[in-house]
């Protein structure tokens, strides 16, 4: 995903953290750090036990326990996801990536939506680990006496547990509103796709996501409230948008990269200079091409492979020197919606196809597009 930083592995899942989560931390900092007392009054009416705020309030310290908080409740997150894809793994399915956002966590998989019967516990793991999340952490603060001695220190100890506790299982509940693309809209997918095809179950769940969208969206403006309105956004365009890409996974199940390429392809040689090249795109309106070599693909030079250039230094350069050489090709056979997702994971516009060593076509987002188009009709 884009603007994401890479921080590690977990069982051969890479995870990522994109920034807008290095954005979202302060600001969970600052709301809980700020309501540092009233929260602690909720948390002592909740678990019905004595808090020491001796330490909890002094100083710095609300900043610094609602930053432990924040850190705690994206760690809730990480796990959350990690559950729906281990589970995804257990059915076979290969995950790309986990990303850390702004409003919770993406599980990437190299697939689109899965059968019904997998989707189904893959939506209701990551709920569950929140609610086990959420316990432990409940069940934390009743042994808190056992791990530390003085007043001050528990009083430290059972705010954070008992705040991450009870956030987990906000998240738990929350999670399972049917509110497509959150788990619960997944798993009334999962639920309607059993008895209908997936592609108007899809639709259905989408609906019902919008409606409640519509209805945070409304609550958030009338409470003021831009944290309600931002994840009304957030469901509303998640919701749309799944339900494009299932549509077209639907409508390009059966078509082949071989079936739609533009053919014969405009190549260009590796020594080319590059003033031709900017010539011939601004001739073809064409934004990119395939570098060839005897007559085999050694790299493709586009226009954002130009602008990378200074124009000072490009009347003496070729397109060797420019071009991107570690390119991915695929053979006629293979499937539109596996091209699509190369495109959309690897930000790319155009993939060649290549049989037998020979670039035979070219397909692009545009000749996906318009394909698509063909098949509403």
């Amino acid at each position: 995903m884009d603007g994401s930083l890479r921080i590690g592995r977990l069982f051969g899942i890479p995870i990522l953290l994109h920034y807008t989560f290095l954005l979202v931390i302060p600001l969970f900092a600052y709301i809980i750090g700020s309501q540092i007392g009233p929260t602690t009054d909720m948390l002592r009416d909740i678990f019905r036990i004595p808090i020491d705020t001796s330490i909890i309030t002094s100083g710095f310290m609300p900043w610094i326990l609602g930053t432990v908080v924040a850190l705690g409740l994206f760690f809730g997150v990480l796990v959350h996801e990690l559950a729906h894809s281990l589970v995804a793994k257990a059915k076979g399915i290969k995950m790309q990536s986990i990303t850390l956002l702004m409003f919770g966590g993406v599980a990437q998989m190299d697939e689109g939506a899965p059968e019904p019967r997998t989707e189904l516990p893959m939506a209701l793991a990551g709920p569950i680990m929140s609610l086990i999340f959420g316990l432990i952490c409940c069940g934390l603060v009743y042994v808190t006496p056992d791990m530390a001695t003085d007043a001050p220190t528990q009083g430290v100890l059972i705010f954070v547990f008992g705040y991450l506790g009870v956030l987990n299982i906000i998240l738990f509940a929350f999670n399972l509103i049917p509110a497509f693309p959150m788990d619960g809209g997944r798993v009334l997918r999962a639920v309607l796709a059993i008895r209908m095809p997936l592609d108007r179950a899809t639709r259905i769940a989408a609906n019902v996501g919008k409606a409640f969208a519509v209805i945070f969206g409304i609550i958030g403006l009338y409470f003021l409230s831009p944290f309600l309105i931002l994840i009304a956004l957030f469901i509303y365009i998640g919701a749309s948008m799944e339900s494009t890409a299932v549509q077209y996974n639907v409508l390009l199940q059966d078509v082949t990269v071989g079936n739609m390429m533009s053919a014969p392809v405009t190549t260009v040689p590796s020594n080319l200079p590059l003033s031709k090249v900017i010539e011939l795109m601004y001739s073809s309106k064409h934004l990119g091409f395939p570098v060839t070599e005897r007559d085999s693909l050694v790299g493709m030079v586009t226009l954002a492979d130009v602008n990378r250039t200074s124009p000072i230094d490009r009347e003496a350069m070729q397109v060797k020197d420019i071009m991107t050489r570690d390119i991915i090709a695929l053979p006629p056979t293979a499937s539109v919606i596996d091209a699509l997702r190369i495109m959309s994971t690897r930000n790319i516009g155009r993939i060649p196809i290549v049989h037998e060593d020979r670039i035979v076509g070219i397909v692009t987002r545009t000749d996906i597009l318009k394909v698509t188009e063909l098949k509403k009709v």
